[in-house]
């Protein structure tokens, strides 16, 4: 089961994760061993977080090395307030580009745009990336701003 910690319950944790349009800010280790983030467009279902990305991202390289990250998700502007938490990374081919057309719905509203198209080239191979959280902590700034 996992950790759940901060200031929401299970329940508002997942409508904010939910509701917020914000990218996941991922954070994982590199095969030489130092740190990188990246910023992801996401959904959350069922308990874990579904991210896409170019089949040769550096990322999934890095995740193929060590499936184990960290990741936050919160707020831009004020009242500053989140979820952040660690867990486990799974990349799977996304050959019918199903995770990335649901996050450009999602994103972008709809798949006229230009970057929509290009994202959805028939040329482009696709990855899901799907995090399993192991613990997420939530916080909230609201009345102190």
């Amino acid at each position: 089961m996992v950790s759940v910690t901060g200031v929401w319950s299970r329940e508002d944790l997942a409508a904010f994760l939910e509701d917020q349009t914000a990218p996941l800010r991922l954070g994982c280790r590199r095969p030489r061993g130092d740190l990188w983030m990246l910023s992801l467009w996401y959904r959350y279902r069922d308990g874990t977080f579904e991210c896409a990305t170019a089949a040769d991202a550096d990322v999934v390289s890095y995740l193929d090395h060590d499936t184990d990250v960290s990741f936050e998700v919160s707020t831009n502007d004020p009242p500053y307030r989140g979820v952040r938490g660690n867990g486990t990374a799974t990349v799977t081919t996304d050959e019918e580009k199903a995770v990335l057309r649901a996050l450009i719905e999602r994103y972008l509203g709809g798949t006229d745009s230009d970057l929509a198209q290009r994202l959805l080239a028939p040329s482009r191979e696709e990855v899901r990336i799907r995090i399993e959280p192991d613990r997420l902590h939530s916080w909230d700034y609201s009345e102190r701003m």
